[in-house]
């Protein structure tokens, strides 16, 4: 059964690449039309079947105006994927303040308003799904990472809380958790690693080496369209977990049952930290 048959409509954010592409690409296959937003209107061109927005996920009046014009031009969207985002690699108390409200707006703030919205839609036409992107590093944090993780760790939590006020409710809501994806990620992040000298530098120098590597060896981002497709025809409800099988499967389980003290060990080890 195809997805069209469930959702005849949807709206994706960071259409232009890395796991929203895959994912605009997968719901078109599946006979789903698209609209896909991106902060630039050239990078989203419109093609059968899909739609492109322009969307800032920092201006509340930007968000507006996109989920008004995708709602308008559809005649109601029926599947939201919240995937939008950006990071900033820095030191916790290098981050500028400016650059710590950035993160929140545009991975928390952002995201959360936007749902606001689809709910209230959907929920008045008693039909709907809304994925909200979070990530592996609201179980598992990431380095140099603060801010993408404690926003990322929000959007989950306020998932989780949506889908208990909304228990019985014909409107679905996933929090899909990709570990990492060969995407251009860490070349989108809007700080540069610390090229500096002495050991704090060196460290964080190690760090990003370890995620620019542990990139390059993940799966495409075709998978973790493949596990939401997953996820939708079988009906699923709260955390949907996607990536390698340390990040998807062990490292929640470290998390969950290992003591404190060999959790920080693995998660030190595996960011090469140590």
């Amino acid at each position: 059964m195809p997805l069209s048959d469930q959702f005849r409509t949807a709206l994706v954010t960071g259409a232009a690449s890395g796991l929203g592409a895959a994912f605009v690409a997968m719901l078109r296959s599946e006979g789903v039309e698209v609209w896909g937003t991106s902060r630039t209107r050239d990078r989203v061109p419109d093609s059968t079947g899909f739609h492109g927005l322009v969307l800032e996920l920092a201006e509340p009046a930007s968000i507006e105006a996109a989920w008004g014009e995708a709602e308008r031009a559809s005649g109601g969207i029926d599947l939201l994927v919240n995937n939008a985002g950006a990071g900033v690699f820095a030191p916790f108390a290098a981050m500028s303040d400016a650059e710590w409200d950035g993160q929140m707006r545009i991975l928390l703030h952002g995201p959360a308003m936007l749902a606001r919205r689809a709910w209230r839609a959907m929920h008045a036409r008693g039909r709907g799904c809304i994925v909200n992107v979070t990530s592996l590093a609201a179980e598992f944090p990431i380095p140099y990472l603060c801010a993408y993780d404690a926003a990322k760790a929000g959007l989950a939590a306020c998932t989780a809380g949506l889908a208990l006020e909304g228990a019985g409710s014909p409107v679905r809501v996933i929090d899909f958790r990709p570990g990492d994806y060969r995407t251009n990620f860490n070349n989108a992040m809007r700080a540069a690693p610390p090229g500096g000298e002495g050991a704090a530098d060196a460290v964080a120098a190690r760090v990003w080496r370890r995620l620019e590597g542990l990139l390059h060896d993940a799966p495409e981002p075709a998978r973790a369209a493949a596990d939401l497709r997953t996820a939708l025809r079988r009906g699923c409800r709260g955390v949907v977990r996607s990536g390698s099988f340390f990040q998807a499967r062990l490292a929640p389980f470290l998390q969950r049952f290992a003591s404190q003290g060999m959790s920080g060990r693995v998660q030190r080890r595996y960011f090469d930290l140590s």
